[in-house]
């Protein structure tokens, strides 16, 4: 069995940003047309009448403040609330490649390899562009890596299940090192004219290079210390989109073929189930959480991390103890907290203990700890 570390990490931000702002600019002029086109069936009790947003509402909510996005105009268009992506030729990369080979070239360079040290690719993320090709397959090609790659979808927990699923492949002498990466447009699964959740998400990609760790070389390698994962079937964050809803005429465009979830819900079972996964994982491996010196976690909502970090620590925590990117990125899925451990890594000293963990739809929580060399 081999020693895995974490050798690089890499960050693909698009170039767009939406503030709160523009976003409930946008929304609000939205809900005053719709209000005033359905004026009289509001009068008569058979439409119910929209309300409009606030920032003031969105970041007492989520703490979300900004989010990149891959298109900024088609979302803020009233009249459509979509971003705008045009299709590409088969001969082309998918913008899904494209977004994940950017982050790929920023992990390889901080590990120190080339795509010849490279055996596999995982695309690990909660909106893949098509069910086939394989993604991974696609950025194997477009990188020139050869060996093998596959999908994988846990929602928000991808990343860390990828994680795990290549730190088995390089333990078991699979490959020597695996490129695992997370492309998200979220965007594109968002209602935009739900206001409950119309400012959830943004889009970005990451990049682990994970590989044994008597062929790294890098400055920046973390000891993969163990991973622990768990799935509980839940409702309460959901999804329908699929090849078969067009065998289905009567669900087409129906609210449930984007995202939906029950937030209050989601904010009561998952929190604690992810401080007690967390507790459970550092007691297998002996260690106290007060040996944690950072914790990475998924960045969906400020109130859930902020809740998670007082549950394990007994406390609030303090802002490098448990730091916050989704500020300025917002929600966006499976690479949310990889781009807090890309952004917040650098300051640790040598033998520091760190947390990566995620959680979301599924439920899905992932667990990794990491011992910086």
């Amino acid at each position: 069995m081999h020693n895995v570390v974490i050798s690089g990490t890499g960050l693909y931000t698009p170039a767009n940003s939406i503030s709160n702002d523009e976003l409930v600019a946008s929304f609000n002029a939205y809900v005053q047309q719709f209000n005033a086109d359905n004026a009289e069936a509001i009068a008569r009790g058979e439409v119910e009448a929209l309300s409009e947003s606030s920032t003031a509402f969105i970041e007492k909510a989520s703490g979300i403040k900004s989010r990149f996005v891959i298109d900024k105009d088609g979302i803020l268009d009233p009249q459509r609330m979509v971003p705008r992506i045009p299709e590409r030729s088969n001969d082309e990369w998918g913008i899904l490649c494209e977004m994940a080979v950017g982050a790929a070239k920023e992990a390889l360079q901080r590990a120190g390899k080339t795509v010849a040290d490279i055996d596999g690719v995982i695309v690990a993320c909660s909106n893949l562009q098509r069910a086939y090709p394989a993604v991974a397959i696609e950025v194997q090609a477009a990188l020139g890596i050869d060996g093998w790659g596959y999908d994988m979808n846990v929602a928000c927990s991808s990343a860390t299940f990828g994680i795990q699923a290549a730190t088995t492949a390089i333990q078991t002498g699979q490959a020597r090192a695996i490129l695992m990466v997370n492309p998200e447009i979220c965007t594109g699964h968002l209602n935009f004219r739900d206001r409950d959740s119309h400012f959830i998400f943004g889009d970005a990609a990451t990049a682990v290079i994970i590989e044994r760790a008597d062929l790294a070389t890098s400055k920046h390698q973390f000891d993969v210390v163990g991973t622990k994962l768990l799935t509980q079937f839940s409702n309460n964050i959901r999804n329908n989109f699929g090849f078969l809803n067009r065998a289905a005429e009567e669900g087409i465009g129906a609210r449930d073929k984007l995202f939906v979830q029950e937030g209050r819900k989601v904010f009561k079972d998952v929190c604690p189930m992810v401080a007690e996964l967390i507790a459970a994982h550092l007691a297998e491996h002996q260690l106290n959480v007060t040996d944690v010196k950072r914790f990475w976690l998924h960045q969906a909502n400020l109130n859930m991390n902020l809740l998670i970090a007082r549950k394990l620590l007994g406390r609030d925590a303090e802002p490098h103890e448990a730091p916050v990117i989704l500020d300025t990125y917002a929600n966006t899925s499976s690479a949310g907290s990889v781009i807090a451990l890309h952004k917040n890594q650098d300051d640790l000293p040598a033998g520091s203990l760190g947390v990566l963990s995620s959680f979301g739809a599924g439920y899905s929580i992932g667990s990794v700890i990491l011992r910086k060399r």
